[in-house]
């Protein structure tokens, strides 16, 4: 269990920063060069790219990819952020779309939900995506869509499942997991995982700080959440089914796992895949490194 070769050099720029480091502007100068891929990427072949606004509680900017030829299911996506960062310009959102449209046959649906704030909090992030949803329901054919997304992004998307389910003529065709955030506290690591971890640097790890942050931002506070803000915690009986992706040297790592089990426990169908050397976020990278491209690989695989 070792951090992967592009990871472990990307990470020697970030050794021995922590971030109370990043106001200095040679510390964030280093902490960007962790973020900054040199390796090319370019639009897949045939994959087109349009702009739109989807009208929901507030216009929502969505992307839409689509490829030379529709051979499988739309795809409603969700990048990652923490539930308060991130756009349809980051790797995960745009990057993640073109690749599982031109590997899945795919129209692919990235979605611009609103950001956690003091004023935008939990389910408002999720009625946009269900708003989305709805928009791509008018041009479906009659093909319910997948729906799915990474990180805090899986979460927002499995929770947006779950509401679907009690329609089954718009229930979600397929539901993709990546690095799922859907459990708060978040499960403890196995024991030979942390001891692994605890040598990455620290900027590349979630301090129970920032995970209570991440939480507190969404949601508005620690306790009594609904059950279906961090999903993990919902009855997850007659979902759709499931694909989970799991990065092996991610802190987030065992809520991932433990839903996998919760899953099967439910009697929904699940795939699961541990993508080695990885650590969270790793779709924020390009496809040519090999076990980003097999982690595409392997959502595609659930739309087909």
């Amino acid at each position: 269990m070792t951090l992967d070769p592009y990871f472990a050099e990307k990470a020697s720029h970030i050794v021995g920063l922590s971030e109370s480091d990043l106001a200095e502007p040679s510390a964030m100068a280093r902490f960007m060069s962790y973020f900054t891929d040199s390796l090319p990427w370019e639009l897949p072949d045939g994959v087109t790219v349009e702009n739109h606004s989807v009208q929901g509680a507030v216009l929502i900017p969505v992307r839409v990819y689509r490829p030379s030829e529709e051979v499988s299911a739309p795809l409603v996506w969700l990048h990652g952020g923490g539930f308060s960062f991130g756009d349809l310009d980051m790797p995960e959102a745009h990057i993640v779309a073109a690749e599982l449209a031109a590997r899945a046959g795919s129209l692919v649906v990235s979605v611009d939900y609103r950001l956690a704030t003091e004023s935008v909090r939990f389910p408002l992030p999720v009625e946009d995506v269900l708003s989305v949803w709805e928009w791509v329901c008018t041009f479906s054919g009659g093909i319910a869509p997948a729906i799915g997304g990474a990180s805090a992004g899986a979460a927002i998307a499995l929770t947006a499942a779950l509401r679907l389910r009690t329609n089954r003529n718009v229930a979600p065709r397929a539901v993709l997991l990546a690095y799922p955030f859907v459990h708060f506290p978040t499960p403890a690591l196995d024991p030979d995982v942390a001891e692994v971890m605890a040598e990455l640097p620290p900027l590349m790890r979630f301090t129970p700080r920032a995970v209570e942050s991440m939480v507190s931002t969404y949601v508005g506070r620690l306790s009594n959440l609904p059950p279906d803000a961090m999903p993990g915690a919902a009855d997850l009986s007659d979902l759709s089914p499931v694909t989970v992706l799991v990065s092996e040297l991610d802190d987030l790592r065992a809520s991932g796992e433990l839903l996998v089990r919760q899953l099967a426990e439910a009697g929904v169908p699940t795939r699961t895949r541990l993508s080695q050397g990885m650590p969270h976020g790793h779709l924020n990278r390009v496809p040519s490194i090999p076990e980003v491209g097999r982690s595409i690989d392997f959502l595609a695989e659930a739309l087909r």
